[in-house]
């Protein structure tokens, strides 16, 4: 009797453990263990050019992709090919933010994790102000899921200077542009001098490049600055402090390799409508922790 007393007792301890979240361990260490993502320790903001320097805003821990989302694994989760430069090494572009949203839910279930984002095709988004953008599908978020996201604003920015590493560059990583980011002037065959001009940048090849060719930031991350503009989740608003509920564009942030100097710049801000494409613009994912 005392020996079958023992065994409940044991038992009971094991189901006990393993009842803490083994999902949520499981996953926080195939993250870790992945060298396609970064961990980010969460906090205020040390990086004293950030919208966000001296503001409220904490920033949770999460993990971010170590590079742009590349066309090999846009094919391998959605199976066709948006992008205007072929290359399975180079960030997908082409993609509206719309695009993006579903990517990071067909990514989440493909591996198993919840769906983060909630999609309603059938109404017509009261919040999305523009004139331009006809699709304005209702995306709210499935709160407590544990799948793929866009970064926000504030966790883009916050990555993209190094986070608590932070060394106050103006580029995310280095304070030459051309050491850490693909832009107009060095994106093509040769590198281009004097003013931003369209023809001269079509006429020298310029052009995406594979993902991590360039070096990295303090935390590890690749192409924060130049190479392809970046989706983030929120609305523009002007006030980067406040979040905004509505509005006619979501915001963009990274610059690209169309992109002047200045749009490769850490704090600079971008926008474009969420049902906008072009080949300078992609993404990259996010988990919570």
């Amino acid at each position: 009797m005392r020996k079958l007393l023992m065994i409940l007792i044991l038992l009971a301890m094991f189901v006990a453990a393993s009842a803490c979240s083994p999902e949520e361990s499981a996953t926080n260490e195939s993250l870790d263990q992945d060298d396609r993502f970064v961990f980010v320790e969460g906090g205020s903001f040390v990086y004293e050019d950030s919208n966000f320097y001296g503001s409220d805003v904490i920033i949770d821990d999460f993990y971010i992709g170590k590079y742009e989302v590349t066309q090999a694994e846009w094919i391998e989760i959605m199976g066709s090919n948006p992008s205007y430069f072929e290359g399975d090494n180079l960030p997908v572009e082409m993609v509206s933010w719309y695009d993006a949203i579903e990517y990071c839910n067909a990514r989440s279930m493909d591996e198993g994790l919840v769906p983060y984002y909630n999609i309603d095709k059938d109404k017509k988004d009261p919040n999305n102000e523009s004139e331009h953008d006809h699709v304005k599908w209702i995306v709210t978020i499935n709160e407590g899921a544990n799948g793929y996201r866009l970064p926000t604003e504030a966790e883009w920015e916050y990555a993209a200077s190094g986070g608590q590493l932070s060394a106050g560059y103006t580029y995310s990583g280095s304070d030459e542009v051309d050491e850490v980011a693909w832009y107009w002037r060095n994106a093509g065959d040769q590198y281009l001098r004097g003013d931003w001009n369209w023809p001269i940048i079509e006429n020298n090849q310029t052009r995406t490049h594979d993902a991590g060719s360039k070096e990295p930031n303090e935390l590890g991350l690749f192409d924060m600055s130049g190479n392809v503009r970046e989706w983030c989740w929120d609305w523009y608003g002007d006030d980067v402090n406040h979040e905004s509920n509505s509005g006619s564009y979501r915001v963009v942030r990274g610059g690209g390799w169309i992109g002047d100097v200045s749009s490769s710049e850490i704090s600079f801000r971008g926008q474009f409508e969420a049902s906008g494409s072009g080949p300078d613009q992609g993404f990259r994912v996010v988990r919570s922790k």
